[in-house]
Parts: C-alpha cells; structure tokens; sequence
C-alpha cells in the first residue's frame, strides 16, 4: 500500500511539472494533451535561424499535427500582455517532434495551420538533411526544399499502387564479363552492403547493367536508388528496368514529368509502394524504404553538383546516405574520378572492373596525331582537321556514322585578334566576344552588345580570328568537305536521342552525343587542347572523361571502329584514352593531389565574394589547428564583378570542424551587418 501511495505522489509530481510547463497562449485556446508543444523547422533559409521553434499545439490539431507534416506557423510573433498573437509573418515548416513541454520560458504562438496529415519528412530524411547542411555549412531549410517537393493536394488525395513482392533473382547477364559482378548481385540479393567503384565497359550495356543490380536488391527485400546526370541517362536505365522488371516496380523523378505528377510519384516511394527510384540530381534525397543500394553513375559529371546553397554534390550524399542507412554502393562510369580512387585506396570500397582482354576486345582502335603525321601533311598544322582524322572519317563513311565530338556549341564562341592574340573584349562591359554567324557581327556573351566596328586595344587591328569553333561552324566546313554526306548537329538547343545506322557526320558537343544503330564506325574527338588547357585542376579527368564517353559508343577494334583524338599525343588523358585506362589515370592524379595536399586528399573549402566581405569573413573564423589559408587572389563574377577567392585547406578528419567555423563566421558577419554576400563551398569541383 505504501509502495502504491508512493507511486500516486510521484504521478502527482510529473502531472503538476507538467501543467506548470504546459505552453502559454491565449485566453480560452484548448490545447492538446499530452503532447501539447510541437517543435517545428521554419522554412526559412537564414543560416541565424537553422534551429528548431517551439509552438503550441491546438486540441482540434492534435491528430493531424504529426511529426513529419506540413504546417503554416506566425514566425516572429509574441504574444502580449492581453494574450493574443501580435506581429510575425505565416511561413510554411514541418514538425520535426511533439513534446510534453518547452524549454523556452516564454509564451508560446499557437501553430496556425496544418498543411496536410501527409508525413513526407520521415526521421531518417531528416537525419540526412541534417548531415548534409552540416557538411556543406549550409541551413537545413535549404536542404528540405531541394529534399521534399512542393505540395500538390490532388496527388495527396489519391491513393497509391499496392507494392508488388519481390521479383527474382535474375542472372548475371553482362555482368558476368566482370570477374567480381556475379558476386556483387549475390551480395545485394543476400542483404549485404557491399561498396564497388565501377569501370564499366565500352558499349551500350551499361544500363542493363544497373538494372541487374536494382533488381538483386528487390529481390532481397530491400529498395534501391539510382542518380544519373541527365535524363537522357536516366531514360535509358528506365527502359532497362522496365525490359527486365516489367512496370509497377520502380519510378523515374524527372523533372520533365510535371509538378503534380513528379509529386505523385515521390508520395508514392514516400508511402512505400515503390521500392526502386532512378532520376536525377534532387533525386539523392528520394526517401526509398529499407534501402539497400545507392547507384551514381558518372560521378565526375558537373551536373551532379548542385548549384545552389549548400551546394551538394550527389556521391558526397550517396556516400554520407549509405553509411547512415547500411546501403551498398556502387559508383560507375565509363571513367574514374579522382575522389573515386580515394575510395578505392582506402579500401572504403573495391573496385569492379574487366579484365585487360575483355577491354581491349570492346573498345575502338584509339589514334593520336603525331608530330610524324603533321610533318607528313604541312597543312595539317595549321588545319583543324588534320589528315589523319580526315582520313579516317572518309574510310569510316564507306561503313557507317561518324561522330565528330566538340568541345564547345555555338559557331566561334570565342574571338581574339588576328594580329596579336588578344582577347577580344566587348567595350561597355569588358565581356568576350562571340561569333553567332558568317553574316553577323560579334556580340558580347555578357550583355549581348553587338561590336561592328570592333577594333583591338593593344594594336589597333580591325581583323578578328577564332579561338575556338563551335559545333554550328564545324558543322559548316565538313559539310563542304564531305558534300554528299548527310550533316546531323546535337548540342543544347535540340539533342538527338538516335542516329541510323547509315553513313552521316554527326556533330557533337560533349555530353550531346546520341546513340547511333549498331555503333558508330569512327569518332573524331577535335580541339583537345581547348579540354586540356582550362586553368582547372580537374581539366584532364574532364577531358578523358568526356572523351571516353564519345569513344564507347564506337564500334570495337575489330569491327573496324576508330577513334581519332586530335590533342597532344604525350599528355597524360591522352595515353590513358589510348591505352583505356581510366583507373590508372585517377591513380596518378590522386597521388599528385596527395603531394599537393589537395582534395580528396585533404578537405577545401573555398570563399568567394566582393573583397571587403572576404577579409570581414576571414578576420572572423576560428579554423582548426594547422589549417592554410590560399589567397585571397581576384576572381571574375558571371557578370565580370569583381570579386576575390580565398581556399581554406585542412586535414582530413577535420572537415566537419571547417564547416563549423565557416558557418559561424557567417552567423557572426550577417550579425554585425554585412550584407555583401559571400559564397561559401566545401570540397569545391571547380578548383583553378
């Protein structure tokens, strides 16, 4: 009986604390019991507010006001002496949790309004959000919008397909030309997490391969997510799943599918009801149940880092996704990037490739032009095309389509004077100058200006000359020399998806290139210089991964395919296009980055902005113990501001302490009103 009178007093105790804690808020407003206090994210991206606010929660909100939801809240709102709300603006949030009481000390606003009782931010969304604004040094609302689509009340109200049971096992297919890949889908299929760094093969098998692998894992019970770089890519593992799938078991978020209808697709993955998603880069945040692989394809292309704040890049969220939900991994491409080969060499993950035969038995016969073939032909060194590339144009003509790859769109998208070289800059804004047509006259790439009577600041000159041609003005001179040729153009304004298998040139910017029926029969890859020369320490991981794109869609060696690499022979992305070693070329480039301590070697972060607002930033952090501050050295704005850099470098291990810093030197700059912004990036894909 005393044990018992004991147990009443002590639930006394709690239900007394508890009143005296329940929120304040107007007079005759009912709350809800016994969670009465929902804590709620704001959507709003201002890196002082990336906290959590308290708000009562009204009885006739109980039910819905669930953690997960969508709510519209009075942000900055007080409650007066009278008890009512008085100020603060409504802004949408979601409630992260419900509690008994609030530890803030004040009086509570009330929520305003429940969104929807759909839950579309779950727990473990949520933690990934977390982890990638504290990476990034970013706000957690600025990770929810690109994590959870906007709201559409239609798709909300209906209801989503039954998932459908787990498929077979189906058989290695392709991948048994990879001495590891039976493995690899006997792992996923038995609910292993296994990580592989992909070199996938020559040729057009490489999204029936992904398909295999999402299928292991439906098969054992668990969903799987496959990022890609455009929707071209992601169309094609489509067509793949649904070949070997059927429908019903996976989902493409594309944003070419509508608003609506790209909500309806996330609710449904959302709920459950599917377990496989492919799309693009908002994609890495698709919330699949149970998750047991993550697929990025082509990591090394530029559209996988996301262009605004924090600035995620896809495989650093793949990778922080996979360790926080026990997920495989596998990153494929053609080629290897150099944060790839650090996987690798840590043994993180392992790699997935062929052996040397079966690569020299699928890839084309690669040719470079020499100093020999240039003596041989005294045009050729001057000419765009020299002699050998146009010889193996005509002898690959007799047999099939051409493709000619170049480096940039347009006609001559840069100009420079004819006599001395120099840059030609449009006068109002300093912009460079294009070329738009032969009937034209140049124009500012900037402000569009057109310059007719343009003429050289350094030395007087009237006469112009290109820097660079573009796909528009290749295609224009190969159509004079092969005139009985069919002339196809792919590039930004209109990609073509295919090509027939009879003869044609088919002229492409990198990234453009459509499929052609049955191989091309040779591809020309011009202006290598204009790859390699890019003041970037990326540029010969681009280069050779844009090459190696074009060159697998040629037909093997002894098919008589040939590629044909108009760049210096001796360089290090052209020997490894010759030999197609894309591994061993991230190898070098990762043991050159770890002698300069750059990343993935080390953790970077780079801080650009007007110069005033860079010293102000940089007088205010607190870097960890031995970090080096690069710069600042001037940089130029999109629209020729300028502006300054400054790259901050640390040792690995310490990554997470620079975002820290860099965010609170932020927090503490906006605070003393500087408004000049300043953009801030970690692990920066673009380091000069």
């Amino acid at each position: 009986m005393g044990s018992a009178e004991g147990a009443g007093e002590q639930l006394a105790f709690i239900r007394e604390t508890v009143r005296r804690a329940r929120p304040k808020v107007a007079r005759g407003l009912e709350l809800a019991d016994p969670l009465p206090v929902a804590r709620v994210l704001v959507d709003k991206g201002v890196l002082s507010l990336d906290q959590y606010f308290d708000y009562a929660v009204p009885a006739a909100m109980d039910e819905d006001a669930q953690p997960g939801v969508r709510v519209r809240v009075r942000f900055g709102a007080r409650v007066g002496a009278s008890g009512r709300r008085e100020g603060g603006q409504l802004h949408d949030g979601f409630v992260v949790e419900r509690l008994a009481a609030s530890d803030y000390p004040g009086p509570l606003a009330p929520l305003s309004r429940v969104l929807s009782p759909e839950r579309v931010l779950t727990p473990a969304l949520l933690r990934l959000c977390r982890a990638v604004a504290d990476r990034y040094a970013g706000t957690l609302a600025d990770v929810l919008q690109l994590a959870v689509p906007p709201r559409h009340a239609g798709a909300e109200a209906e209801p989503s397909p039954r998932p459908l049971p787990p498929p077979t096992l189906p058989d290695p297919g392709s991948w048994a030309r990879y001495p590891q890949g039976p493995a690899f889908l006997t792992a996923l299929a038995a609910g292993h997490a296994p990580r592989a760094v992909w070199t996938a093969l020559p040729g057009p098998d490489w999204p029936a391969e992904i398909a295999r692998a999402v299928a292991a894992t439906l098969a054992g019970g668990r969903g799987a997510l496959v990022v890609l770089p455009d929707g071209r890519a992601a169309g094609r593992v489509d067509e793949a799943l649904t070949a070997l799938l059927g429908p019903g078991r996976h989902t493409a978020l594309a944003a070419d599918a509508g608003p609506q209808e790209r909500y309806r697709r996330w609710l449904a993955v959302s709920r459950g009801s599917v377990r496989a998603v492919i799309g693009t880069r908002a994609a890495m945040f698709a919330p699949v149940r149970d998750l047991g692989l993550v697929v990025v394809w082509s990591d090394g292309d530029s559209s996988h880092s996301d262009l605004h704040a924090p600035y995620a890049h896809v495989r650093e969220v793949a990778l922080l996704r996979a360790a926080e939900e026990g997920a495989g991994v596998l990153l494929g491409g053609l080629s290897t990037t150099v944060e790839a080969a650090q996987l690798v060499r840590t043994g993180w993950a392992r790699p997935l490739a062929a052996d040397r035969d079966t690569v020299r038995a699928l890839a084309p016969r690669v040719r470079t032009v020499t100093d020999l073939d240039e003596a041989r032909d005294e045009a050729a060194r001057a000419a765009r095309l020299p002699s050998v590339a146009w010889t193996a144009a005509r002898e690959a003509l007799e047999r099939g389509p051409v493709l000619i790859q170049v480096p940039r769109r347009g006609y001559q998208p840069r100009l420079a004077c004819g006599r001395c070289r120099e840059p030609a800059r449009c006068r109002p804004c300093g912009g460079p100058l294009e070329s738009v047509g032969a009937d034209q006259p140049p124009s500012c790439t900037w402000c569009g200006t057109p310059e007719p009577d343009w003429h050289c600041a350094e030395c007087g000159s009237f006469r112009l000359r290109a820097q660079v041609v573009g796909a528009r003005r290749t295609a224009e001179e190969l159509g004079k020399a092969f005139p009985r040729v069919p002339v196809r153009t792919s590039g930004k304004d209109a990609v073509l998806a295919t090509v027939p298998g009879t003869p044609a040139l088919v002229i492409a910017t990198p990234g453009a290139e459509p499929l052609a029926e049955g191989g091309y029969a040779a591809a020309l890859l011009l202006d290598g210089w204009a790859l390699l020369n890019r003041p970037d320490l990326r540029a010969g991981e681009e280069a050779l991964r844009r090459w190696l794109t074009a060159a697998a869609l040629v037909r093997p060696a002894a098919a008589g395919g040939t590629v044909v690499v108009v760049a210096e022979a001796t360089a290090r992305p052209v020997q490894a296009l010759v030999r197609w070693d894309p591994a061993g070329h991230a190898a070098l480039e990762l043991e050159e980055r770890a002698q300069l301590r750059f990343p993935p070697v080390s953790r970077m972060a780079s801080v650009t902005g007007p110069p005033q607002a860079v010293a102000d930033l940089l007088g205010l952090v607190r870097l960890p113990e031995g970090a080096d501050i690069l710069g600042p050295v001037p940089a130029h704005g999109a629209r020729g501001e300028e502006l300054e850099r400054a790259l901050l470098r640390v040792e690995p291990g310490q990554g997470a302490a620079l975002a820290a810093a860099l965010k609170a030197a932020q927090i503490a700059r906006l605070a003393l009103r500087g408004s000049e912004p300043v953009r801030i990036r970690i692990d920066p894909p673009d380091i000069g």
